[in-house]
C-alpha cells in the first residue's frame, strides 16, 4: 500500500475511534441524568402530603389515634375550639311540599263571580221592589195601576227575590267549600279577599304543605320554621293554620306554612323541613368548618391529648339558625378541631393505605 493509502486508512480508524467514544460518553450521561432525576423524585415530598411533619396513626382501646405534634399543628394550621353548652329546642324533621295553587285560584274566581252575581240580583231586587210596593199602593188605594200591571209588577219582583235567594246559595256553597278544603285561615282570607291569599294566587308567596312523620304529633304548630333546599341557605317559613288533609304518601298530621316566592322553591317540589318542638335539650352549638364527611356520615374530631385527635360520628339532623349544627350527647367539656378536620382525615386515611402501598 502506498504511504498515502496508509494515511487514508489511518485517518478512518480515528475517526471511528472519536465517535465510539463521543457516543459511550452521551450514553453515559444520559444514564446518570436518569439515575439523578430518579433520586430527586424519591427525595422529593408527596403534593397531596396533608401534613408536611411528623404524624403517626395508633390504635388505643379500640379507637383510631391521630398523632401530630404541637409544631406540626401550629404548622399545618389545625386548631381546636372549646365548645359551649347550648341548650336547644328539639327540632321535628317533617316532610314539606310546594302545592300547585290552581284548585285555590278557580275556587277564589268562582266566589268573585257569584258574590259579582249577588250583587247584580240584589240590585235588580231593590228596583223591582220598589216598584212593586209602588204598583201595589197605586193598585190598592187609588185604582190608578191596572191589575195586570200591578201582578207584572209582582212577578218581576218575586223573580228577582228567587234569584237573589239562588246567589246566595251559591255564594254559601263556595264559602263552605274554601272552609273545607283550605281551612279557615285560607278560607276567611279567600272570602274577604285579604293579602294572604292574594299574594299566593299573585305568585308573591308559595303554599307549603308540612306533614309530619306518622305517630309524630305537636301540641301547637310553630309559627315560623325552616325548609332545607339542596345548597341554598335554609328558608324561612310561616304558619298559615292546620291543613285540611294530609299526605297520601306519609298519614301524618299536616299544616300549611307559606314562603316568600324569593326563597327559590317552586310547586312540586319536596323539601325537608324543620319544626321547633316545645322539648328542651342540652347540647352543644358544632360549626360547620368542624365537620368532615366520609361513607355518607358526618365526622368531628375531638382532642384527646396534647398531641392526640379521634375522630367521632355526629348527626347534622338540627341545624342552628346562624349556621352549623346543634348537636346532642357529647359529653363535656369537648374541644374539637374547627380549622384542618379535613387535614387529620387525610393522615388517618393515609397511614392505613401505605402497608398496601408497600
Amino acid at each position: 500500500m502506498s504511504p498515502s493509502g496508509q494515511r487514508t486508512a489511518g485517518s478512518s480508524r480515528r475517526n471511528r475511534a472519536f465517535f465510539i467514544a463521543l457516543a459511550a460518553a452521551v450514553v453515559a450521561g444520559l444514564g446518570w441524568g436518569l439515575v439523578w432525576s430518579r433520586g430527586k423524585a424519591i427525595e422529593k415530598p408527596d403534593d397531596d402530603q396533608p401534613i408536611e411533619s411528623a404524624s403517626r396513626v395508633t390504635v388505643e382501646d379500640g379507637l383510631t389515634v391521630v398523632k401530630v405534634a404541637a409544631a406540626a399543628q401550629k404548622h399545618n394550621g389545625i386548631v381546636t375550639t372549646r365548645l359551649a353548652p347550648a341548650p336547644f329546642h328539639r327540632q321535628i324533621r317533617a316532610y314539606g311540599m310546594v302545592l300547585d295553587l290552581t284548585k285555590l285560584t278557580d275556587l277564589s274566581n268562582q266566589y268573585a263571580n257569584a258574590t259579582s252575581q249577588l250583587q247584580t240580583a240584589e240590585a235588580r231586587l231593590a228596583a223591582s221592589k220598589s216598584a212593586y210596593e209602588r204598583a201595589q199602593n197605586l193598585y190598592e188605594s187609588q185604582h190608578v195601576v191596572s191589575l195586570a200591571q200591578f201582578q207584572a209588577a209582582e212577578s218581576a219582583f218575586r223573580v228577582d227575590t228567587a234569584a237573589v235567594a239562588a246567589a246566595q246559595s251559591q255564594v254559601r256553597t263556595l264559602t263552605a267549600t274554601a272552609y273545607q278544603e283550605w281551612g279557615t285561615a285560607l278560607g276567611k282570607s279567600l272570602v274577604e279577599q285579604t293579602p294572604l291569599v292574594k299574594h299566593l294566587i299573585e305568585r308573591d308567596d308559595y303554599l307549603l304543605q308540612v306533614t309530619l312523620p306518622p305517630g309524630v304529633t305537636m301540641k301547637e304548630a310553630p309559627l315560623t320554621a325552616l325548609v332545607e333546599l339542596g345548597h341554598h341557605p335554609d328558608t324561612a317559613i310561616t304558619f298559615i293554620s292546620p291543613a285540611t288533609r294530609t299526605d297520601s304518601k306519609i298519614q301524618g298530621i299536616s299544616y300549611f306554612y307559606k314562603a316568600p316566592a324569593s326563597s327559590g322553591l317552586l310547586p312540586g317540589m319536596n323539601v325537608l323541613a324543620f319544626l321547633r318542638s316545645d322539648t328542651t335539650v342540652d347540647g352543644v352549638k358544632v360549626p360547620a368548618d368542624a365537620v368532615v364527611w366520609w361513607q355518607d356520615r358526618t365526622w368531628i374530631y375531638r382532642r384527646t391529648g396534647s398531641d392526640s385527635f379521634v375522630r367521632m360520628s355526629i348527626s347534622t339532623d338540627l341545624p342552628a339558625p346562624d349556621g352549623g349544627y346543634v348537636v346532642a350527647g357529647l359529653v363535656r367539656p369537648i374541644d374539637i378541631v374547627t380549622r384542618g378536620p379535613q387535614l387529620l382525615l387525610s393522615e388517618e386515611f393515609r397511614s392505613q393505605a401505605k402497608p398496601d402501598e408497600d
